[in-house]
């Protein structure tokens, strides 16, 4: 069949290319505006020595504001799932920009990789332009998924929380119903009352959605149940029969065994002696909760005024709120509010990377807290497998590369350790330029913390500053370090005289009294006041310290191990890491390390958190963990 009139193709094809412009303009807007979220952290970076911002890119606090997923070095697996996750919330286009490690295997394969060094990052950040440019609206993209994306539900008895099934169904010790979690969330110790609470948290949704609807329904239910009961309990007291009730529902009341219906809980056998007060009591506060509402708002879980106590959820079989938290410690503010667990970290701004802070807020208050590392490196107690046996010179890489935030002082321990199982004297030769480079990593690390703190308090200036000083400061010689003195010490001297800094920092992380083992920095400031402004003191001095020892002292240089040979015996060490003493035991067996043992300031000081952040304001415990400057890197596990 043909036509009179020819087709025109000629604005399809116009309107193609407009399109096709159009496309390629954006794309090529999308490469000039790289926004990066690190991971771990900027403080790991910084240790590493990248200058992220002087590529051109920005660094962003969240991944949604981000178009380039920067891992610097090897990701342990519980950061390469925390790594996943974040990747998967980034808007597209989105790439992965990896330096000196291997991509997690749960990511597609990176954009773009590279080696751990300012010059490799500036090239990489340069290819990653093009591939950017060209590849914005590529048709081929995949959608992203991987298994740690996928939340798996398990249900779990609320009075027995060790029957966990895959399933619901019926508690096999007390039959009550099993009720739905996320699989690997922990139930606490004793507590059927706070699993009720967080239980009750997550179906306030369902409860204000039918609550409307239903209510009349379910106070006349209630009504004429509870009317049934008395009738049953006066049946019952004048035949002097044995009688069945639950634990859950008291006003659940049956002359022979059976499962309760609004729970399906076994019921008991009733006590003796048991008046009748308690189901007036209930009755009473069932009429009050039933004409009065003004006081109960769904949405914010504000129970105050309103009593629950014959009220009906269903077959939840959960306790009054009331009766749930009549017996918790209250907030500094003394109001009574729902409890929530809320997880700070691994990549949080202020925090250092690969630390996960778990507080329990009620309010703005926290009531309770526990810091967690998912980076850190193994403590080998038991013989190693001769297969996984290290040479000296590999373990001392391993060690030092293990630890990214100190890996001089890491190095220097085990050097150290190896020479002492060898039989080796002091090396007198290389001692100065040993403790200069522990000096100055001693300045770098403490620069990296007081960038830390300037991103926390949100003080932009102290971030820039003391980053732009500690790339100056890391791999500098001893005449640099001298020319450098003066901007260390204005430094100093300004944030000395800062007054909103000092009144944010004075009495803020003050340490318990019966802490002990305490090391390095935080040690040394207990002595001075014990808070998170004395510690911050304390390194300034330390600061000015280091730098009198490296004028005295050698060159600077990177720990060397002497020749050992293939020896054997048992060595110990020790050295005052910027954040305090590291001890390291060892067994040599012919050259190789056959066991291990290390313990560091940071796994001590990890368990000062709880008792830090108890009883503090959030943005307060925040600052109390972040003064203690702790290395996730450095605590064994």
């Amino acid at each position: 069949m043909t036509s009179d009139h020819p087709i025109n193709t000629t604005g399809s094809r116009q309107r193609q290319t407009r399109f096709a412009a159009l496309q390629k303009w954006v794309s090529r807007a999308f490469a000039r505006d790289l926004s990066c979220l690190i991971v771990p952290g900027q403080d790991v970076a910084l240790a590493h020595g990248l200058n992220v911002s002087a590529t051109g890119m920005r660094v962003s606090a969240s991944p949604r504001d981000a178009n380039v997923l920067l891992i610097v070095g090897g990701l342990s697996e519980k950061m390469g799932e925390v790594a996943t996750v974040l990747y998967a919330q980034m808007p597209r286009p989105r790439t992965i920009l990896m330096l000196g490690g291997k991509t997690p295997s749960s990511f597609p394969d990176a954009d773009v990789s590279a080696g751990l060094s300012q010059k490799a990052l500036a090239d990489a950040v340069g290819r990653l332009k093009r591939a950017l440019a060209e590849g914005a609206f590529a048709t081929s993209a995949e959608d992203f998924d991987a298994s740690v994306l996928h939340v798996k539900i398990e249900y779990v008895c609320p009075m027995h929380p060790e029957v966990v099934q895959n399933e619901p169904g019926s508690c096999p010790k007390c039959g009550m119903d099993l009720v739905a979690r996320e699989a690997g969330e922990q139930t606490p110790e004793g507590g059927h009352d706070h699993e009720h609470h967080h239980d009750h948290e997550h179906q306030s949704q369902d409860h204000d959605h039918d609550h409307d609807h239903d209510h009349d329904h379910d106070h006349s239910n209630e009504h004429s149940n509870e009317h049934s009961n008395e009738h049953q309990q006066e049946h019952a007291h004048e035949n002097a029969a044995t009688e069945y009730t639950c634990p859950m529902h008291p006003e659940i009341v049956r002359d022979e065994p059976g499962s309760c219906p609004k729970c399906g809980m076994d019921l008991v056998v009733r006590e003796d002696g048991e008046d009748e007060a308690h189901s007036e009591h209930e009755h009473s506060s069932h009429d009050h909760g039933e004409h009065d509402h003004s006081g109960h708002e769904h949405g914010g879980h504000d129970h105050g005024g309103h009593d629950h106590g014959g009220h009906d959820h269903g077959a939840s079989g959960f306790m009054s709120m009331i009766e749930v938290t009549k017996d918790l410690p209250r907030s500094a503010d003394g109001l009574q509010m729902d409890w929530l667990e809320v997880p700070f970290g691994p990549v949080f701004p202020g925090l250092p990377g690969g630390l996960k802070l778990t507080l329990t807020l009620d309010g703005d208050g926290v009531t309770e807290g526990q810091a967690t590392s998912l980076v850190g490196v193994t403590n080998e107690g038991e013989n190693i497998e001769e297969s996984e046996e290290m040479d000296a010179e590999t373990f001392i890489g391993y060690l030092s590369a293990a630890i990214p935030l100190a890996p001089v002082s890491y190095r220097l321990l085990v050097c150290l350790a190896i020479e002492q199982a060898a039989g080796l004297e002091g090396d007198s030769a290389n001692a100065g330029a040993r403790t200069g480079a522990l000096e100055r990593e001693r300045i770098a690390s403490h620069l990296g913390w007081l960038a830390q703190l300037g991103r926390q308090l949100g003080f932009a200036w102290l971030t820039q500053r003391a980053a732009t000083l500690q790339l100056q400061v890391r791999e500098a010689n001893r005449d640099s370090l001298a020319a450098l003195e003066p901007a260390l010490r204005t430094l100093g001297t300004r944030l000395e005289r800062t007054p909103l800094l000092k009144s944010r920092l004075k009495g803020i992380g003050l340490l318990p009294t019966e802490s002990s083992d305490l090391r390095g920095p935080v040690a040394r400031a207990a002595d001075e006041g014990g808070d998170a402004w004395a510690r911050l003191r304390q390194r300034l001095a330390e600061i000015s310290a280091s730098l009198g020892l490296i004028k005295s002292g050698g060159e600077p240089a990177l720990p060397v191990l002497r020749d050992v040979g293939d020896v054997s015996g048992t060595g110990e060490a020790t050295v005052d890491t910027p954040r305090g003493e590291a001890r390291l035991s060892l067994k040599l067996e012919r050259g190789h390390v056959k066991s291990y043992k290390l313990d560091t300031a940071c796994s001590q000081h990890i368990g000062l958190v709880p008792k830090l952040v108890e009883g503090q304001e959030l943005g307060d415990a925040l600052l109390a963990v972040g003064s203690l400057d702790l290395s996730p890197w450095e605590v064994t596990s």
